[in-house]
């Protein structure tokens, strides 16, 4: 490789293999979101159970 270029083109298939990892990349960040999220759903309902006594099954 002898250029910047080059290695983004990865011979003609460069769409597709950032594409790939672009789509990969994107896929992990939204699943730690929404585990961050409803980690603090769970333990905001956790606090408030606690604070009130009540326990919800």
């Amino acid at each position: 490789m002898n250029s910047l270029g080059e290695l983004l083109a990865m011979g003609g298939y460069g769409l597709y293999v950032w594409g790939s990892l672009a789509m990969c990349t994107a896929v992990v960040v939204v699943e730690l979101m929404v585990i961050r999220f409803r980690r603090r759903l769970l333990a905001l309902k956790a606090f408030d159970e606690r604070a009130t006594g009540e326990t919800t099954v």
